[in-house]
């Protein structure tokens, strides 16, 4: 099959939705994509993936361990990352896991766990930011920001930040979703907060996701020439707790057309262990190619949304963006 064709049987994919983000998307595209990371291309190497106890986040532990990656198994909950340990420990007894307890979500919590891993490890290679949520009614963090943004897009900057002296030569990736699509950047600081009376926990979710992307993008051009990368994807829709408790309607319709957890785990777990060159993309993906961050019929993120939103993040969190 010709690289013309291959090129646009992939497009036609992604712009259909449910062929290329069910389980029918990885299915055709597995003829034509990029070879699967090397047996044992990450040994040695450690890998910290959020939101590590439950559907993708899972998976990804489970595909890193079997790369040969010592990975830190990162949840809110005590139990729930001990269980998670040790039942990938049970399924693959070589695979080399440390449980790490943190609320993403919580600015103070994400700074002292920061603190404590850095004096306990010399180097990471991969950083995954897959912790979610999508609640139904506005709900504040410690620090007072709307939940969704405080999880998906606070939690991981200042994450991001504080590790970034132990990530030389690595990759940082936000799980993203095709839901961004839906959704732009607002402006001032209470539309980014959600604080408008007018709350929707789908729609804030899809605000989030958008912003994630967007986060990936200002990294990039704060880092160019460096050897860190930092990338944005999004799973496709796969089959996860997440989906089925906060969308049920949706998963009783497309249920039997979702992808399995490791399927929508895939290219965050290939951007991690190959670091392919995104240069001159906008570092945002799905079943292991680069993809546009909005569709032809939409408008190209406004600037000054973009400074507007990473101005908010940067106070919230003290980070430093370029000018």
């Amino acid at each position: 099959m010709s690289t013309r064709l291959t090129a646009a049987l992939d497009t036609l994919l992604d712009r259909s939705l449910v062929l290329g983000y069910t389980r029918i998307g990885p299915a055709v595209r597995r003829r034509w994509w990029p070879a699967d990371p090397a047996p044992g291309s990450l040994s040695g190497r450690r890998v910290v993936v959020t939101g590590a106890t439950s559907g993708i986040g899972t998976a990804m532990v489970v595909s890193f361990a079997r790369l040969g990656a010592t990975v830190h198994v990162l949840g809110r909950n005590p139990d729930k990352v001990a269980a998670t340990v040790a039942d990938v420990r049970r399924r693959q007894p070589t695979a080399d896991l440390v449980g790490e307890v943190c609320d993403v979500g919580d600015l103070d919590a994400v700074r002292a766990w920061c603190d404590d891993l850095a004096g306990r490890v010399d180097a990471l290679h991969g950083l995954v930011h897959n912790a979610g949520v999508m609640v139904r009614e506005r709900t504040e963090s410690a620090q007072g920001h709307e939940l969704a943004l405080a999880v998906h897009v606070l939690g991981p900057q200042l994450m991001t930040e504080r590790l970034l002296p132990l990530l030389g030569g690595g990759s940082v990736v936000f799980m993203s979703s095709g839901g961004m699509y839906s959704a732009g950047l607002r402006t001032t600081p209470d539309e980014i907060e959600y604080r408008d009376g007018t709350y929707d926990g789908v729609r804030g979710y899809a605000r989030t996701k958008r912003m994630q992307v967007e986060l990936a993008d200002a990294w990039n051009d704060r880092l160019r020439g460096g050897d860190v990368r930092v990338e944005s994807c999004h799973p496709g829709w796969a089959s996860t707790p997440g989906v089925t408790d906060s969308l049920p309607g949706f998963d009783k319709v497309m249920g039997p057309l979702f992808r399995d957890a490791a399927s929508g785990a895939d290219t965050a777990v290939w951007l991690v262990a190959t670091r392919p060159d995104s240069r001159g993309t906008h570092h945002f993906w799905h079943d292991r190619a680069p993809r546009p961050t909005t569709y032809p019929v939409q408008r190209r993120t406004d600037p000054a949304a973009r400074r507007a939103f990473l101005d908010h993040v940067a106070e919230a969190t003290g980070s430093a963006w370029p000018v």
